[in-house]
Parts: C-alpha cells; sequence; structure tokens
C-alpha cells in the first residue's frame, strides 16, 4: 500500500533536472587534471553506509541532508579541478566558497579527503574516531606521493571550503534536526476524518519529521513543486473499497508469506537502526557499487555523488511535505480498524529485538518511491538508461 505510481513525476523533478543550471550535462564526465581515481569518494561513502547504520535519528531524512551537503562540498572543493563545470554556489544565497588563490592546482585526492573528514565528524560526532582514522589512513599515501607544501595546501582547502559550508548548512531549519526527530507536530489536530494518519502501535505516539517539508530544498523553489499528485482514491474511510482491497490483500499475503515476497521484503529491507543503513542511503550503496564496478574517475564520483545527495534530499523534502497534506493513514491502521484488530506487521529488526514494525508516518507517497525515482533518474543520467549490476547491498544482513 506504500507503492504509489504518482510520485514518480515529483521525484524525476528532483533528480533528472538537478545540477543542469550549472553543470555541464554532455558529455558524461570522465576527465579530472589530473586523472585522479574515484577511489577516496569511494573510501568517505563505505564509512557513511557503516556510520549511518548506527546512527539514530537520521532516518529517514536527516541522512539524505548530510549526503546532499557532503556531496555539495567536495564537488565545490574540487570546482578547480574539473575543467567544464560549474561552481553552484551561486544558486545558493549565503553560500560563501573560498576562492582558491592564483588558480593553484592542488591534490584533489587530498582535497576530497579533507571536505569529508571535516563534514563527517560534525554530522555524525558519535563515531568521530573511526572518521579520524579513514582520514588519516588515505593522507598517509597521499603524504608519500606528494612533498609537504602540496599537502598542507590541499588539506587547508578542503577543510576551509567544508568549514564554509557547514557554517551555511547551519542556517535552516534541519541542521541538528537528528536530535530531535519529532518536533512539536500535533497529530489529534489534523485528523480530519476516517482515514487520517494515527500513531502505530508499537511507536512513540508522534510522526517523525513532520517539519520537514519545510527545510531547504536545493533544486526545488517552489512550494507547488513540493506536492506529489493526489492518491488515486478518495480520502479513504469506510467506504473506501479502493483501499480496502488492498489492506485485505496485505493481510492476506501475510497469513502465508510466499518465499518469492519473503525474498524481495529481505532485499529491500533497509531502514532498521542497529541492523542496516536507510532508505535513501540505499541508493549511495547502489552508485558505490557502480563506482567499484566501473572505476571510476575522480570527476565522475564527484559528480554523481554531489547529483545523487542532492537529488535524495530534495526528494525527501517533497516525499514528507506529501506526505503530511494528503495524512494518509498506515495500512495497519485500516486491517485493524476493517479487518483484524490484533495484525501485526511482519517486518522485525533481530538486533533491537522489535517486531510488528512500520514506519511512524503518514503512508502516501511511499519513500522508497520517491527516493528510488529520484536516485534512478540520477544513476541513468550518469551512466545510461541500460546499465546492469547486481545489488550486494545486503548481502549478510539479516532478514526482516
Amino acid at each position: 500500500m506504500r507503492s504509489f505510481s504518482k510520485v514518480t513525476a515529483l521525484a524525476f523533478l528532483a533528480g533528472a533536472g538537478f545540477l543542469l543550471p550549472a553543470c555541464k550535462k554532455e558529455p558524461t564526465p570522465t576527465q579530472i587534471t589530473p586523472a585522479y581515481s574515484g577511489v577516496v569518494v569511494r573510501s568517505w561513502n563505505e564509512k557513511f553506509l557503516e556510520t549511518e547504520r548506527y546512527a539514530e535519528g537520521y532516518r529517514p531524512a536527516p541522512a539524505t541532508r548530510a549526503l546532499a551537503y557532503l556531496g555539495l562540498s567536495a564537488y565545490e572543493a574540487c570546482i578547480q579541478g574539473l575543467p567544464g563545470f560549474k561552481s553552484m554556489a551561486a544558486l545558493y544565497p549565503g553560500l560563501v566558497i573560498p576562492p582558491l588563490k592564483n588558480n593553484a592546482v592542488l591534490h584533489w585526492p587530498t582535497v576530497v579527503n579533507a571536505s569529508y573528514a571535516y563534514l563527517m565528524q560534525r554530522f555524525f560526532p558519535f563515531d568521530e574516531q573511526a572518521i579520524l582514522l579513514l582520514e588519516e589512513s588515505n593522507n598517509a599515501a597521499y603524504q608519500a606521493k606528494i612533498s609537504s607544501s602540496e599537502f598542507t595546501a590541499a588539506q587547508n582547502y578542503g577543510r576551509a571550503v567544508a568549514a564554509a559550508v557547514w557554517e551555511w548548512s547551519k542556517t535552516e531549519l534541519g541542521h541538528d534536526a537528528y536530535l530531535d526527530p519529532f518536533g512539536s507536530y500535533n497529530w489529534q489536530f489534523n485528523y480530519q476524518q476516517v482515514g487520517s494518519w494515527v500513531p502505530n502501535i508499537p511507536g512513540p505516539g508522534q510522526p517523525s519529521f513532520a517539519y520537514w517539508g519545510t527545510v531547504r530544498t536545493f533544486a526545488i523553489q517552489d512550494v507547488a513543486d513540493k506536492l506529489c499528485a493526489a492518491p488515486t482514491a478518495p480520502f479513504g474511510g469506510n467506504d473506501s473499497l479502493y483501499y480496502l482491497a488492498q489492506a485485505m490483500d496485505v493481510y492476506s499475503q501475510s497469513l502465508s508469506v510466499s518465499a518469492e515476497n519473503l525474498w524481495i521484503a529481505e532485499f529491500w529491507n533497509d531502514d532498521f537502526l542497529y541492523l542496516t543503513f536507510s532508505t535513501g542511503s540505499r541508493w549511495l550503496s547502489i552508485a558505490n557499487q557502480v563506482y567499484q564496478q566501473e572505476e571510476v574517475s575522480l570527476e565522475t564520483a564527484l559528480y554523481c555523488n554531489a547529483k545523487l545527495g542532492l537529488a535524495l534530499h530534495d526528494a525527501t523534502v517533497a516525499g514528507w511535505f506529501s506526505k503530511f497534506h494528503y495524512n494518509r493513514e498506515s495500512p495497519e491502521t485500516l486491517i485493524r480498524r476493517e479487518i483484524d484488530p490484533n495484525w501485526q506487521p511482519l517486518l522485525a529488526n533481530p538486533i533491537l529485538g522489535e517486531t510488528g514494525i512500520s514506519p511512524n508516518f503518514p503512508s502516501y507517497p511511499s519513500e522508497y518511491a520517491t527516493m528510488g525515482a529520484a536516485a534512478a533518474a540520477v544513476l541513468t543520467h550518469v551512466f545510461g538508461d541500460t546499465y546492469a549490476m547486481t545489488d550486494w547491498s545486503h548481502e549478510n544482513a539479516g532478514g526482516p
């Protein structure tokens, strides 16, 4: 009941048209001067996935926000080494990127390493020591290849750009949102009729990130563009045969889950704290696997990471704006009201011992569909629409 196709127009707005005013679209980026490997970006993507897995309060919204700022900072820090690309800073009032004196050519992997390390420590202060270890490991390899003065210049510049991006990030509502995922939203006040969202049981009694639709976006400029198309059926309630039929289908399948459906559920088993990373981060995992498979250049990795992070963030903002605009109840609410008052979802987190898990926010539009459509548009733009891969994101993870 969460997979609605009408989110695609919204998501592709956030994905397909992304960065085109600032970056060249053709040809697909393959060069940097000099032509460095994208390994440093891959290493930080892997670290992000490891760290975010244990980050309470980050899922699903602040995680994609962090990806946006991390990707933006690394891209802007290396703009002098990206021939044919342009800075995006002018698109965002208040963002001032420190100039690179005399158009210096820096050791770009060191720049990237410094940018990611600076911001990762601030987004995820609980994992600071592990973040510093990765920074030091990468730096050791770079210091063996360049002079101390070259290393210092590159590191200082990467940190300076990251500091500027961090200070700018603190000027909007999403900053430190992970500390208070619930805010002051009153679900009773917004309950209009049967079919409106009510808290899930078990659950915190409040929806997560109800205010997220108002945080800063990067590509979406108008409030109207945050709103996806209305659901196909009327508002819902006892007389909504459309939703009742879907609920009956979910209920029937839950009584006897086929091996194929169980496999699909396990494959898309994202967003369980301590067990795996969150929904948006799954697409970073997919991108990173492509980076490794293709041995992409630093240019391609920087470009794709920036585009992917910004698109995922905007799609999340728009998705949450739409969720709380339509305020649709969760499937289990309808099932318990109309079919079986004792029914529980089958999702469980074996790490925390939680059972009967269900997302604690309105069901329409789907976070998986919204983020997935935006990410798919970005990856298609960078790697083509016929690219084939096997996704090993949860190779060793447990089931739902």
